[in-house]
């Protein structure tokens, strides 16, 4: 089961891994954790460097939240909650989820930008409230940066330690489609109830 897992992510390359890394962070349709993973037992059976597949990895990320950076930068409050109000069904967020992140930034600041990086459900949002405060584009690209950099080597290393586990393999195949399939039910579980609290 995962060698087609496995075999998908070498075919895309370097070049896909990015790609895949910047879409996870723009509209998550698969998570980092299994990309990087999967990217780590790659590198494991020699088919991928680990340097190269970290540099891709990270430099989507850090595309991909730098998107959600500019809609904050660019539209500021007052364009950005219309727009949320709207869509917040098919973005599974509410203007009070914007605005409790971004009360996160302003009472840790800069920080948070790196530190989130480590947090499965913000590690996207905080990107919003960081333009919407206009933080300088340079130092809000080099701590996400450094922090996806950090996280990426360790999702890296854990798959490549999985690798060298006997039958792991196989288990981790499983664990991947089943996360896949649990991401896509959830995402419709969440549009088909969703109901603003407002």
């Amino acid at each position: 089961m995962t060698d087609w897992i496995v075999n998908l992510i070498e075919l895309g390359g370097y070049w896909g891994i990015l790609f895949l890394m910047a879409l996870e962070n723009i509209f998550p349709p698969i998570p980092s954790e299994l990309i990087m993973g999967v990217g780590g037992i790659a590198v494991a059976r020699g088919t991928m460097s680990f340097w190269p597949l970290l540099l891709a990895g990270t430099i989507g990320s850090t595309l991909g939240n730098y998107v959600w950076f500019l809609v904050g930068d660019r539209f500021g409050y007052r364009r950005l909650q219309p727009f949320v109000t709207r869509w917040g069904r098919w973005l599974t967020m509410e203007w009070e989820d914007v605005e409790k992140a971004s009360r996160l930034f302003r009472r840790h600041g800069q920080w948070v930008v790196f530190v989130m990086r480590f947090s499965p459900l913000l590690r996207t949002m905080i990107s919003l409230p960081a333009g919407l405060a206009h933080m300088k584009h340079g130092r809000f690209l080099a701590f996400t940066f450094a922090g996806a950099a950090v996280w990426n080597a360790l999702l890296i290393e854990g798959g490549r330690q999985l690798a060298g586990i006997t039958g792991a393999e196989r288990i981790a195949g499983d664990v991947v489609i089943v996360l896949l399939v649990l991401t896509a039910v959830w995402y419709l579980w969440r549009v088909v109830t969703w109901k603003p609290r407002g």
